[in-house]
């Protein structure tokens, strides 16, 4: 039988680790990150993370607390840390999350080689007091659908009041039937969150959840 490969959402992926330079756009600017095998979308800023991050508003000038959920190598959290040094959020932490330990590691360099900080974590290492002003994701929607409701059930509780969050789901992989669960889960488990379809661009669409 033949060895299945790595998913991006593996804990320790098995595939060659061999480190790759690539050039990227972020935040307005052409900058020099690394990626690996192993990782979600390792040779570009894929498509749907594109969509989000051209969809979503500025990060909140009071924002203590933000949070890139599935973060892969970190094309979003590199993107809300150089946001938050161009408009000097001093006291806004960028927090990274995600299961895979070989992301995590792409996310802590690329962040020190662009010279931001980027708390880079798996998902139990993140304190439990943390609440989040703002959301930015594009979720791992291959883990099935089990998986990722658990997943958002999870973190989206820990929106701070005022505070949105922004998933970006491609529309052929069941964004709409998405958008449908997480209204009847916010209804019966989240007071005061509400959902809308912000945006639909190159068949993906950007959900906000926003928090009352």
């Amino acid at each position: 039988m033949s060895e299945q490969p790595d998913h991006y959402f593996t804990a320790r992926p098995a595939s060659s680790d061999e480190r790759r330079a690539l050039t990227v756009r972020l935040a307005g600017r052409d900058v020099e990150v690394e990626t690996a095998g192993g990782v979600f979308s390792p040779g570009r800023v894929d498509l749907g993370t594109q969509v989000l991050l051209r969809t979503v508003p500025d990060l909140p000038a009071d924002a203590a607390d933000v949070l890139d959920l599935g973060c892969g190598w970190g094309p979003v959290a590199l993107t809300m840390a150089l946001e938050a040094r161009d408009r000097a959020l001093a006291a806004t932490r960028v927090w990274a999350v995600d299961v895979n330990e070989r992301s995590l590691d792409l996310v802590a360099r690329n962040a020190a080689r662009l010279g931001v900080a980027v708390e880079a974590r798996l998902p139990d290492d993140v304190p439990d007091d943390v609440r989040f002003d703002t959301i930015w994701s594009n979720p791992p929607i291959r883990v099935g659908k089990e998986a990722l409701h658990a997943l958002l059930a999870r973190w989206l509780p820990r929106l701070r009041a005022g505070g949105d969050a922004w998933l970006v789901v491609q529309r052929n992989l069941g964004a709409d039937s998405l958008q449908g669960w997480l209204a009847d889960w916010l209804a019966e488990h989240q007071e005061g969150a509400t959902i809308e379809r912000a945006a639909s661009a190159k068949g993906f669409r950007v959900l906000r959840v926003h928090q009352r």
